[in-house]
């Protein structure tokens, strides 16, 4: 069976495949809980990392870290204001965290994207945006030749915030508070492989605090950079 819209986006039993296997994976762990949502699927894990661990990746963030830029490359100041960096992935704090990431959820380390950390202080946000790809963007053809689509997110909380900060998915109508060491993994597709407008989410402003996170972004195929 092949994709019907010749890679193009829409139904794509190869990526839905990706997806049987990982809610597979994450169903049948006892640490992992899902969250009751009817359109998108969402898993968490508490205390994935340890208070070390998450002390490391913010020292790394911190000493790296430089004005968050776009993917689409707009010069929209306002959207997305956090600091950000992609961490060194043969730094042993980050590879570790890698690995761990992709034994939760068995996506293979050569379709994960580097790990990348962001830091948001009082009044940063990034707002809603989605983590796949448009097929209608100008950089889809590129995309597809460096791995193809977004498949699964892992993001992880490093630190906990006073007040704000939480990641909102506005079209599920929820949000999630940071809680520092815990997981949150998420399909970007639905159960045929097309993108999934319910995974659209933000970050919403830090009211009070600094909020620490790492992100890893799978593709479907090996990832190029």
């Amino acid at each position: 069976m092949t994709d019907l819209v010749d890679d193009g986006g829409i139904v794509s039993p190869a990526r839905a495949a990706i997806g049987d296997a990982v809610r597979a994976r994450l169903d049948r762990n006892p640490m992992v809980s899902r969250i009751d949502s009817p359109h998108l699927e969402i898993y968490g894990r508490q205390d994935f990392l340890s208070r070390e661990e998450t002390a490391g990746l913010r020292a790394l963030i911190d000493a790296d870290a430089k004005p968050s830029t776009l993917f689409s490359g707009s010069a929209n100041a306002d959207y997305r204001t956090s600091h950000s960096c992609n961490l060194i992935p043969w730094e042993p704090l980050v590879k570790t965290v890698s690995d761990r990431i992709c034994a939760l959820t068995g996506l293979s380390p050569e379709n994960g994207e580097s790990l990348q950390g962001q830091r948001y202080t009082p009044g940063q946000e990034y707002k809603v945006h989605c983590d796949y790809f448009p097929v209608t963007a100008s950089y889809w053809p590129a995309m597809l030749k460096t791995g193809g689509q977004r498949c699964w997110t892992a993001m992880i909380y490093l630190s906990a915030v006073e007040a704000g900060g939480e990641t909102h998915f506005p079209r599920c109508e929820f949000m999630v508070p940071p809680v520092e060491g815990m997981i949150l993994i998420w399909n970007n597709l639905d159960r045929e492989g097309a993108p999934n407008p319910f995974s659209l989410h933000a970050a919403r402003p830090v009211e009070s605090g600094t909020k620490y996170v790492v992100t890893k972004w799978f593709r479907e195929r090996r990832w190029t950079a």
